[in-house]
């Protein structure tokens, strides 16, 4: 059974997403029910939202949106990694709202897509900062290129647990392997930071094998250990590289050979602990 660490739904009747316009086959809705029906018949027992990078005055209306589908009976959703703007000002304020609130986890800034820079702004990093001992994580999406500052941000805060999502958004189809393994390494060897397996069908091109994926898993567990790994599917983008039922067999497929201690740590028992689920 799998603990889903990386949903994304999208409702454009209820919010809006302003970067959909550049992504066509994700240009639609993508509702809690569709996800519930695949994820169930695949072994999902609980999931925590993604914030899907909405307009920034929507951030509250996301979480409380999430949260409602959360209250539905049976719900798979145990809780949110919601949005935030750590290079603002008001993130103190934001963070302490959040802290109040059990069913926001962790909180994820968007930087694969943004100026390079972002994140070295002494308001972004003290905003980090300040997230020491509060038990929510923070996400870090980031091509390996910027993964030099992401290992800077993390050294600025060793009180703050960060998730570095998609095995650090390898470039599969570019098969730019060697740097990226490298920096995989280095991110590796700092004890606050825990992998998200996840998200790397979508690197892949369209003929994908199990094969094709194997380095770069294989290389993330190896560096990372099984008890700093975590699951995602990161529905509905995995769909851009065969669907969640594809992946999911693929992640089988990827750790056959391990025992099911192992496995039960990647596919749920690490989300357990870490998000105190």
């Amino acid at each position: 059974m799998f603990i889903d660490t990386h949903l994304h739904l999208i409702d454009q009747s209820a919010l809006h997403y302003p970067w959909l316009a550049g992504v066509e086959a994700l240009n639609r809705d993508f509702l809690y029910g569709e996800y519930a029906l695949q994820a169930q018949r695949a072994g999902i027992v609980r999931a925590l939202h993604m914030e899907v990078d909405v307009t920034p005055s929507e951030i509250q209306t996301e979480i409380d949106y999430v949260a409602s589908l959360a209250k539905q009976e049976g719900s798979l959703i145990a809780g949110a990694i919601a949005a935030c703007r750590p290079e603002e000002a008001g993130f103190a304020a934001y963070l302490e709202r959040q802290k109040a609130n059990p069913f926001v986890k962790g909180f994820r800034r968007i930087l694969h897509t943004m100026p390079d820079d972002l994140s070295e702004s002494s308001v972004f990093r003290e905003n980090i900062r300040r997230m020491g001992g509060s038990g929510l994580t923070f996400d870090l999406c980031v091509l390996p290129r910027q993964m030099d500052r992401a290992i800077a941000l993390v050294d600025l805060a060793p009180d703050v647990t960060f998730i570095l999502d998609h095995c650090g958004v390898p470039d599969i189809k570019g098969d730019d392997f060697a740097i990226w393994r490298g920096k995989i390494t280095e991110i590796a060897g700092r004890a606050n930071v825990i992998a998200k397996i996840s998200g790397i069908v979508a690197y892949a091109d369209g003929a994908w094998r199990a094969e094709t994926l194997k380095p770069y898993v294989q290389h993330v567990i190896g560096s990372f250990g099984w008890d700093r790994i975590v699951w995602g599917s990161d529905w509905p983008v995995c769909t851009l590289g065969g669907g969640l039922a594809t992946w999911i067999a693929a992640t089988h497929a990827l750790v056959s050979g391990c025992g099911e201690s192992e496995k039960t740590r990647l596919f749920s028992g690490n989300a357990k602990r870490l998000w105190r689920l």
